[in-house]
């Protein structure tokens, strides 16, 4: 299979790359560039092609000859969707959907798309699936509900797109980032000694390994087109569901010497829980296949083995806010996200 890989550079992308040329797909990556100087380790694995470009601008033309685009090039979480919402909108929602009616119209056939289960918002921790009502709280969740529809709309019997809601990432990546829940806390145990949550840590979190993403992604676009033609999967396993304070206490664990304390409500109605099982009715194969203490495990080993520091854990390259706000007040792109002119990529 011929595959368009946006925003390969990225956390998920950059891990996903590499395994589907192992998988034997013919693979072409397509990134802006903006956290490329985010390569925190060397995974000795062969990377696709990569070419510098704005998704907005790929033509009919450029996407023809490919069977398939897996999307994941998106203004990533919430944090950096509320920076200028307008923006955001013009990136996630129009971006998208754009890319994905000029990929019909190229004659792609798969198109998978890589959403969020931030968008369902607020809750009590009730349990949440593809059938709840969405509640998104930011412009980030606002756009993935908004392209989740109109992406179903385009379904028809040469065009399958597929939604894919994943829960909350976490481990290890070359373009790693320490701005999502278990790799931040990971990172905090393993620089500063202690983890010290400023709430009590009741809200609930759905979590998913990278690699498990990449497990789903990989199955999609394996499975039956009956199986995924215009249909919406949480991405994760219902035994993956943590209060934020569970999360913490396992990380403490794994790092020893690491000090946890636990602050008072702050009433984060952020919290919810997440039920996996449609994913696995249609995908009969698809299973995650790490757990919250071996991925605590796996961050563990790996900051020994390249002795990550303080100063890489800090630095803006692995918090995509952080490394935005610096291209943008540096001027090394304008307030559309351009690159400016004399600078690359």
């Amino acid at each position: 299979m011929r595959i368009l890989l946006t925003g390969c550079d990225g956390y998920i992308g950059s891990r996903l790359g590499p395994r589907l040329l192992r998988e034997g797909h013919d693979v072409r990556g397509y990134d802006t560039g903006f956290y490329r100087s985010g390569w925190l380790y060397d995974p000795l694995e062969t990377q696709p092609e990569v070419l510098t470009g704005d998704v907005r601008r790929l033509s009919v033309d450029d996407l023809r000859g490919f069977d398939a685009v897996v999307h994941l090039a998106e203004l990533s979480n919430d944090p950096l969707g509320q920076l200028d919402p307008e923006l955001t909108f013009r990136v996630n929602h129009q971006g998208s959907v754009t890319l994905a009616r000029r990929a019909r119209e190229a004659g792609v056939s798969r198109f998978v798309y890589a959403s969020s289960c931030s968008v369902y918002g607020a809750g009590t921790g009730d349990w949440k699936d593809e059938t709840s009502p969405p509640d998104p709280r930011t412009a980030y969740a606002q756009c993935k509900v908004s392209v989740e529809r109109e992406l179903a709309n385009l379904t028809d019997e040469r065009f399958a797109p597929t939604m894919l809601r994943n829960a909350t990432a976490y481990g290890p990546s070359p373009r790693m980032r320490f701005d999502i829940v278990l790799n931040n806390l990971a990172g905090l145990a393993w620089t500063t000694g202690e983890i010290a949550l400023v709430s009590d840590g009741s809200p609930w979190r759905p979590l998913v390994h990278v690699e498990d993403i990449g497990e789903a992604i990989v199955q999609v676009l394996q499975g039956p087109r009956e199986a995924i033609a215009g249909e919406t999967f949480n991405v994760g396993d219902d035994g993956q569901n943590f209060q934020v304070r569970e999360i913490a206490a396992v990380v403490s664990e794994v790092f020893p010497g690491c000090r946890l304390t636990v602050g008072p409500s702050q009433g984060d109605d952020r919290s919810y829980r997440v039920r996996f099982d449609k994913i696995r009715r249609h995908l009969p194969e698809f299973r995650c296949r790490r757990t919250l203490l071996s991925g605590a495990r796996e961050l563990h080993d790996l900051f020994g083995r390249i002795e990550l520091t303080t100063e890489q854990f800090t630095s803006r390259h692995h918090t995509r806010l952080l490394q935005l706000q610096h291209l943008l007040a540096s001027n090394q792109i304008d307030s559309d996200l351009n690159w400016t002119t004399g600078v690359s990529a």
